[in-house]
């Protein structure tokens, strides 16, 4: 199910939010090559960006698995009714919050992120590029937090992993097209 909400998801949401991430990187590698040498093949292994999307599957699989681990902790809790409740509770008062004007900023957690991720930008190793993609798997998205939330309901830190794998895979042919496309 995973699996499927990422193509679908990566069609009407990735596209828009994580392709100019993709593009940039694309470009950068189709500059450092001379036009004589850059054919389909080339074309189509630097769309790929194979090592950026490892680094993705690699956050995306550890937030499963936390999530996936979290829910199991709780399950196993005899407290686990209480705490549920009051955050619930903290959910709610959160949302209503936001709805008058009031809501946290999360500016900081993608500044921090864009902080980290800027001199990645720069480094076309295959290192830096998979680490690009672990620190842009940090970046807030509301489709990961829906595949999240479903990774938590397999209270199971391997069921959670697995199936966050399955969503990042499920993003990964149309990223790969929209670089391909793009260069």
């Amino acid at each position: 199910a995973l699996f499927t909400l990422g193509v679908a998801g990566s069609v009407t949401h990735c596209a828009g939010m994580c392709g100019p991430f993709v593009l940039g990187q694309v470009m950068a590698d189709a500059e450092s090559v001379p036009l004589g040498r850059y054919g389909e093949w080339r074309r189509l292994s630097g769309a790929a960006l194979i090592p950026y999307q490892l680094g993705r599957l690699t956050t995306y699989a550890a937030l499963g698995a936390l999530a996936g681990g979290a829910t199991a902790i709780f399950a196993t809790t005899t407290s686990f009714a209480w705490l549920s409740g009051v955050l619930l509770l903290a959910a709610a008062a959160l949302m209503v919050g936001q709805a008058f004007g009031h809501a946290l900023p999360v500016t900081s957690m993608g500044g921090g992120v864009s902080r980290l991720a800027a001199p990645l930008f720069r480094s076309r190793a295959p290192a830096a590029r998979y680490a690009l993609g672990i620190v842009l798997g940090l970046l807030p998205c509301g489709l990961l937090y829906g595949a999240l939330a479903a990774a938590g309901g397999t209270a199971s830190p391997m069921a959670g992993a697995t199936a966050m794998a399955a969503f990042a895979v499920g993003t990964m042919p149309v990223l790969i097209f929209l670089g391909w496309m793009g260069s």
